[in-house]
């Protein structure tokens, strides 16, 4: 293959994977403090474990889901009624109390909280799809 036609196959190749469907994207100072608050790798707890396994395998759909970025689980919706990703990216206090105040609402009509699933090692918008 002369040069001139491996650029092309390169450029195209290139083309492709910037094009593919990508997983939504959380706010990363927002994922960065709710695994501060809530992620405890090093625990002996088996639910604190499970929490951090399904964390460190759901990444950006503990609040989202879908491929989007504005698809949100009921959990994400929970705090994105709370918190403005631009205004609040940066506010740690106000972050941290979003997260508890969300932790008091229910996951679901007469369900767990949101906390509670926490505490049960669970991913509070359940399971990602």
């Amino acid at each position: 293959m002369k040069r001139g036609g491996a650029v092309l196959v390169m450029a195209a190749v290139v083309a492709c994977v910037a094009c593919a469907a990508r997983p939504a994207l959380a706010i990363k100072q927002f994922q960065d403090e709710f695994k501060a608050v809530y992620v405890k790798p090093d625990s002996s707890d088996p639910a604190e474990k499970a929490l951090a396994t399904a964390v460190e395998g759901a990444k950006c759909n503990v609040c989202h889901q879908g491929k989007e970025k504005k698809d949100r689980n009921a959990y994400g919706e929970a705090l994105a009624a709370i918190l403005d990703k631009k205004e609040d990216a940066k506010n740690v206090e106000k972050i941290r109390k979003a997260l508890e105040t969300v932790a008091d609402q229910p996951s679901a009509d007469g369900g767990p909280t949101f906390g509670d699933l926490i505490k049960m090692g669970k991913l509070p918008g359940g399971d990602p799809k």
